[in-house]
C-alpha cells in the first residue's frame, strides 16, 4: 500500500515522502497514530501543491534577503551612546540597538538574532559585524559608536 508520511518513521522515511508499506503495517501501526494517511490521488495532488507552494514561499524569502542585502551591504551606521567612568560606554550596544539603528537609516526590518557581533560593544569605536539574512547570504557590515 502508498501511503504519505506526516511524520518522520524510523526505517521508512521523512514527512512528506511517498513510500509502499505493508497494508498490516500501515492500518495497524501508521495509520491509528496519525503517521501517514493513503496516498490517494487527491491526497497526491495536495502533496504536490503543499510542495511547490513551499518551494514558492522560499524562493519569495530569498529574494526578499537579496533585495535587503543589497541595500546594506558593506554600510557603515553610526549609533550614539552615553559615556560612562574612563570613556567607556555606560552599558553596551545590543543586537537590538542596531537592528533598530538599521532600520531607522535603510528602512528595513532585520531581526536582532540575525545579527553575529565579533565582540562585545563596550567600548567606543568601530565594529564589524554580520547581518545573516537567509542561508548562505550573510552581509558584512560596521558599526561606529560615539559618543553622545
Amino acid at each position: 500500500m502508498k501511503v504519505i508520511l506526516l511524520e518522520n518513521v524510523k526505517k521508512k522515511g521523512k514527512k512528506g515522502d511517498v513510500v509502499e508499506v505493508p497494508d498490516g503495517y500501515a492500518k495497524n501501526f501508521l495509520f491509528p497514530k496519525n503517521l501517514a494517511k493513503e496516498a490517494t490521488s487527491q491526497s497526491l495532488t495536495e502533496l504536490f501543491n503543499e510542495k511547490s507552494s513551499n518551494e514558492h514561499k522560499k524562493e519569495m524569502e530569498k529574494a526578499k534577503a537579496e533585495e535587503i542585502a543589497e541595500i546594506i551591504k558593506e554600510k557603515i551606521i553610526k549609533i550614539t551612546s552615553k559615556a560612562g567612568q574612563n570613556g567607556k560606554l555606560f552599558g553596551s550596544v545590543t543586537t537590538k540597538d542596531i537592528s533598530n539603528k538599521i532600520k531607522e537609516e535603510f528602512g528595513v526590518d532585520v531581526d536582532k538574532h540575525k545579527i553575529a557581533l565579533e565582540s562585545d560593544i563596550k567600548a567606543f569605536g568601530t565594529y564589524k559585524f554580520t547581518v545573516k539574512l537567509y542561508s548562505g547570504i550573510a552581509v558584512p557590515m560596521a558599526a561606529m559608536i560615539a559618543e553622545e
